[in-house]
């Protein structure tokens, strides 16, 4: 997609001396500590381009124990791979029991440090404590998830200083790393890992359901190697109750593996610590389909993967059109129409690569029958419809077909404005159907199966307020929900749990906020495996379009242009389709590459299959 859609590459700066020839960066502590004073701020690294790679330098002789926190606190944000010079600002203990894999805490800017450290011993200055502060952003945990974090940083350093050498050196500290914003934007990038959704297939030869699961690798350290290696550790603990892995417990790449990457014909083979005994035809596949889909985040060239086992034995290979058949994958699925309500109320479409602005009425009673609507949904196969009534009031289903009928309701409410009543509806890959109750008096999420069945309540634990939107993402175990509470309106994402074999209800887990800084959301669609595009407002200012994560990690590059009086969106998980919105000036649209684009001053409620 264009940048008006994916917002180009990624800006890595760096503040540093370039050794250009060499194609390094490196890095020397610029600032120290005084002897007295309140904070001084560890200033995070403004970005800009770079294509080098960033390393840190070793402690000076005779460094003060400022200049030792400083240099420390850069080599934290370098690209050594093990952290090798962090070390050298360490004692031997020390740098053998430090584990900076097991966090990253996000700064607002580079942490600040107490510059009137605490002596141990004031008569004999042998040993001082520092203090680490700052404002949390959010915090990266050992499986690499990303989760949103407020709240004050504080965390003590502890400095000795060595009998033999007179050296200054770390001797206590806390595990894990610590940086600002955009020194964390320079060295991480988000990435993709993919599973399958538990217990769930689709189509008729029962394809499993890919599920992303967003991590952060370090940009520039062997991210291939990186993210295969957290692939087959699992996934995120947040994800890890509705998905599953095809990988054997225990499965890791062969020891010594690193540097891995495609050959010049885009193939990648991958070492892993299997017997051919332990792996079926069928699971390989699915095992290959999670490494390639995984991959191409980093390497969209990608076209096939090979999985060897011990002893270089071929366990099987995988190209990426067997790939697409062998999971059902929402990013993969390209809508065949546009589908909005025009001015007389009716259901019409339009074919997704139409550059015209001609519309045509759906087969059916939507289409071509004297019913008005609110709004729609149309299921992922674009077979059937579900259709909320003009007054908000009643769902139906019916086929896309022009013998379909409507039926019965399914959901109801009783609401007393068509604002209090249902939502917009949304369906899953599996067919399942999903809707809002905002009835003041009786608030629900419901959930019809396949869109025939009895509409099952939802059990929402902890939900912080009234739901005003839903939306669930095509895999069926994540779900996106607008709450409202005092007056403010926040982006939330919950985790699906249900159990068909034991008959126990549907509930939607562990909500956690995608636009954390958004006070006001008003609309918001899914726009691709782990992204929602969402419209909004952050406190005091105006309105806004932007994309945003799953997890509440930003993400780079520029929104879609202003568009004013924004009412709904909708995208595709394929982001060749244009975005499409209900706005002043009714249906309008935007290519890649091009301006927003009006379709129909009289439409409203826009959508694409889903």
């Amino acid at each position: 997609m264009g940048a008006d859609r994916e917002g180009g590459a990624r800006r890595r700066p760096w503040r540093a001396a370039a050794y250009t020839a060499l194609g390094v960066v490196l890095l020397a502590g610029c600032a120290s500590m005084p002897d007295s004073g309140d904070l001084r701020d560890v200033e995070s690294t403004p970005r800009q381009d770079t294509g080098v790679r960033v390393f840190a330098m070793p402690p000076a002789d005779d460094a003060t124990p400022g200049e030792i926190m400083q240099g420390f606190l850069e080599a934290l944000t370098s690209d050594d791979p093990a952290y090798d010079t962090a070390r050298k600002y360490l004692t031997t203990d020390a740098a053998r029991t430090w584990r900076p894999e097991r966090s990253a805490t996000v700064l607002a800017n580079g942490p600040s440090i107490e510059t009137d450290c605490r002596a141990g011993n004031r008569e004999v200055t042998n040993s001082i404590t520092c203090v680490l502060t700052g404002s949390r952003v959010a915090t990266v945990d050992a499986r690499q998830a990303y989760q949103p974090a407020d709240g004050t940083y504080r965390r003590k350093v502890h400095l000795v200083r060595d009998a033999k050498t007179g050296q200054w050196r770390i001797d206590e500290l806390p595990d894990g790393v610590v940086m600002g914003k955009s020194d964390f934007q320079r060295n991480y990038t988000s990435v993709d890992k993919y599973y399958f959704a538990s217990g769930t297939s689709v189509g008729e030869a029962g394809e499993p359901v890919a599920v992303a699961d967003p991590v952060f690798v370090r940009s520039k350290v062997d991210p291939m190697t990186q993210i295969v290696g957290s692939l087959l550790k699992g996934p995120t603990s947040w994800l890890g109750p509705v998905v599953r892995s095809s990988f054997p417990t225990g499965t890791a790449l062969q020891k010594g593996v690193s540097g891995l990457a495609p050959d010049d014909q885009n193939r990648l083979t991958v070492p892993l610590n299997l017997k051919r005994s332990q792996v079926s035809a069928a699971k390989c596949t699915e095992m290959a389909t999670q490494v390639l889909f995984t991959l191409r985040n980093l390497a969209p060239t990608l076209e096939s993967v090979e999985l060897q086992g011990i002893g270089g034995h071929r366990l099987c290979d995988l190209t990426e059109e067997r790939a697409e058949s062998a999971a059902w994958h929402g990013s993969a699925k390209r809508p065949e129409y546009l589908y909005y309500v025009d001015g007389k109320r009716r259901l019409v479409r339009m074919p997704t690569g139409s550059t015209g602005t001609g519309s045509v009425p759906v087969p059916g009673v939507l289409g071509e029958g004297d019913r008005t609507l609110q709004s729609v949904a149309v299921s992922r196969d674009e077979h059937s419809v579900a259709a909320v009534d003009d007054d908000g009031a009643s769902l139906h289903v019916t086929p896309l077909k022009s013998d379909g009928t409507l039926g019965t309701a399914l959901v109801t409410s009783k609401g007393a404005t068509p604002d209090e009543r249902l939502t917009t509806p949304s369906w899953d890959a599996r067919g399942d159907l999903w809707v809002g109750d905002r009835d003041r008096g009786a608030p629900a999420l419901y959930v019809v199966a396949h869109g025939a069945a009895k509409a099952e309540k939802v059990a929402v634990p902890d939900l912080p307020g009234d739901i005003k939107d839903v939306r669930v993402a095509a895999d069926g175990v994540r779900v996106a929900l607008v709450v409202e509470k005092d007056g403010k309106q926040s982006l939330l994402i919950g985790r699906i749990e249900r159990d068909d074999r034991t008959g126990e209800g549907p509930s939607v887990v562990e909500l956690r906020s995608a636009a954390p800084d958004l006070e006001q959301v008003s609309a918001m669609t899914w726009a691709g495996d782990s992204r929602l595009l969402v419209v909004g407002q952050e406190q005091g200012g105006v309105q806004q379009m932007r994309y945003v994560q799953v997890d509440g990690a930003t993400l780079d590059g520029p929104a879609p242009g202003a568009l004013p009086g924004v009412k709904a969106i909708t995208a595709s998980e394929d982001d060749r389709v244009p975005l499409v919105a209900y706005s002043d000036d009714g249906i309008v649209r935007l290519p890649s590459g091009a301006q927003w684009q009006k379709v129909d001053k009289d439409g409203m409620a826009p959508v694409y299959p889903g």
